[in-house]
């Protein structure tokens, strides 16, 4: 049996052919293309091409052209359906089985997707020419829309008695139809009903671009009514999954890499009145997993951008801590907020393209810094709020699926938590006194840190450690002589310090003769101070905290040679290299 084409087209239409392609060949951009080594022939000079906009491959060495499927079938030798089956998990779909379940469920959405056709192109057919619509071409060219808007988005009007269930019944069950949601049967009067009578519809369609739901509008000031509603769920469409006009966004992953995540269709469309039209709607939910995963197919930055008003704000944060799970080392999520009572149609059609794109720029806050700054909001000066604070900061962190990300995602909450209760400095052990800031010099400080690395943060708490426990260090240096460092400088000081606690010399801080700037650095910057602060002497706890800088030293270590490890198997894909790569994630996981 054949699959289905609409079945395939959704897979091509969710994968990118370079993404398919870089999970072998080491790809880069070359204009509207990539270029790699060709995967077909031992070359030094790539001669392979890869056009996500016209979805194929191909390379001028062997002349071997083609679609993802082509490519998985020559690169796996695997027949067409094992391909088939391999990108639609990559995608995200499920598989297809051919039984008779599957067979009646293309049957159902062949019927689901013409009903839908129909009623659309129907209703946007009469908005455009049937003059007794004035009610609601008059709202939209209030809303400053033209035939234009309406056209690139179908946007429809049903009458306040409409009777499209009358044409439809003739080839359709009432069942089907009431399945599409556009429909429900008023039990009182044993009749049915079109659910959005009397409102402005915005077809939502899928990603390959076929309308599987509605958006309505109401034009009239009814108090008993919502402003706005959605098709309810049925098995061809599920909010939390879908997305408004990401059929029409996605087309511009190739050129530009950041999409704006808005709340409603009106802000969709007035951006894309206004020449923005990388830019998605949410359906009336709460943003979902399944949409960030699916924005991030395509785009490397999903900006969100909801109304500048309390219940924006509520959805906005709400968005962070559930987004946050999906943050990835090569994404991000950042968040702008409009001034109040703004939306960004109303913000664009006043100010324009080039002023949102600006305010776009100086405004938004990465995901990170957004839900410290809210929670930061919250907090007293006192030890029990701080501790919330903390503790609420830490559990979000912990959400994030990416141990990488987690990781630094953690470390920016607890330097900046530090940087909120500093403290005077007692301890006569410490290498410097430590001084008031000006308002310019913690400016400077702030900048600093966040050019900082975590690698050289976890560098400077190991120096500090050694630095203000140089006796203890003396009598167990073999604890520390095998560690190894990254940053240059960091490990040059360090073997300085090995090399004089190898001597038997008894040493202070002095005797090392290191530069004044380089320790004031160590001492402003090293994060394991905001732990030591308060904390009495103890040999135990020192060397505790020193194994666990050690261990997460050695795994930056075999994070960055398995990552060398993974680039070098995707382009040669040799069993000394899997093997070699599995040795260090076993390693890894022991640590």
């Amino acid at each position: 049996m054949k699959y289905p084409k609409e079945y395939l087209d959704e897979i091509k239409t969710r994968l990118k052919v370079s993404t398919v392609v870089s999970k072998t060949v080491s790809l880069k951009k070359r204009g509207k293309e990539f270029v790699g080594l060709s995967p077909f022939k031992n070359e030094k000079t790539p001669s392979f091409t890869v056009n996500d906009e016209k979805e194929f491959y191909h390379c001028f060495a062997t002349s071997e052209h083609g679609n993802i499927f082509d490519f998985i079938m020559k690169i796996q030798n695997l027949k067409f359906g094992e391909a088939v089956k391999h990108l639609a998990q990559l995608a995200g779909m499920q598989p297809y089985m051919f039984s008779k379940q599957d067979e009646e469920r293309e049957k159902k959405w062949k019927e689901y997707q013409s009903i839908f056709s129909q009623y659309v192109n129907f209703y946007h057919g009469e908005l455009l020419k049937n003059e007794g619509y004035s009610i609601a071409r008059n709202y939209l060219k209030n809303r400053s829309l033209t035939k234009e808007e309406v056209k690139k988005f179908k946007i429809g009007y049903i009458e306040k008695n409409p009777n499209f269930f009358e044409k439809l019944k003739y080839n359709y069950s009432e069942q089907t139809l009431l399945e599409t949601g556009i429909f429900y049967l008023d039990e009182k009067n044993k009749t049915y009903v079109e659910r959005f009578r009397g409102r402005l519809i915005f077809p939502i369609n899928n990603i390959s671009g076929q309308p599987i739901a509605l958006g309505g509008r109401i034009i009239e000031k009814v108090d008993y009514l919502a402003k706005y509603i959605n098709s309810p769920e049925t098995n061809f469409f599920k909010k939390g999954s879908n997305l408004y006009n990401l059929d029409l966004a996605r087309k511009l992953s190739n050129k530009i890499n950041h999409i704006y995540l808005v709340e409603g269709y009106m802000d969709v469309i007035g951006l894309s009145k206004n020449g923005i039209d990388n830019v998605v709607a949410n359906l009336g939910t709460s943003l979902t997993d399944k949409q960030i995963l699916t924005l991030n197919q395509f785009f490397d930055d999903i900006i969100i951008c909801f109304d500048g008003d309390e219940s924006g704000y509520k959805a906005a944060l709400r968005a962070a801590e559930n987004s946050i799970k999906e943050l990835k080392p090569e994404k991000n999520i950042s968040f702008l907020f409009l001034p109040d009572k703004e939306d960004p149609d109303s913000y664009v059609n006043k100010n324009g393209k080039a002023n949102f794109i600006d305010f776009t720029k100086q405004s938004k806050l990465s995901i990170h810094q957004f839900i410290f700054s809210h929670y930061k909001k919250q907090t007293e000066n006192n030890p029990s709020s701080l501790a919330i604070f903390e503790k609420k900061l830490r559990s979000i962190a912990s959400t994030i699926k990416d141990d990488f990300i987690k990781k630094y995602v953690l470390e920016y909450f607890l330097e900046k938590i530090a940087e909120l209760t500093p403290h005077s400095n007692q301890n006569n052990k410490k290498f410097f006194v430590k001084r008031t800031k000006s308002l310019d010099t913690t400016k400077k400080h702030f900048n600093a840190s966040q050019s900082l690395t975590g690698v050289e943060l976890k560098e400077f708490s190991l120096l500090y450690l050694v630095m203000n426990n140089l006796n203890l260090l003396q009598a167990n240096v073999h604890l520390i002589e095998n560690i190894k460092f990254f940053t240059e400088i960091n490990k040059k000081i360090f073997e300085l310090v090995i090399k004089k606690l190898k001597s038997g010399d008894q040493i202070t801080i002095e005797d090392l003769k290191l530069d004044n700037q380089l320790l004031e650095k160590i001492n402003k910057f090293a994060p394991i101070k905001h732990i030591l602060k308060n904390q009495a002497d103890d040999d135990q706890k020192t060397i505790e905290l020193l194994e666990d800088i050690s261990r997460d030293l050695m795994n930056y270590d075999l994070e960055f040679r398995i990552q060398e490890l993974e680039s070098k198997f995707s382009v040669d894909m040799s069993e000394t290299t899997f093997n070699e790569l599995k040795e260090l994630k076993k390693k890894q996981n022991l640590n």
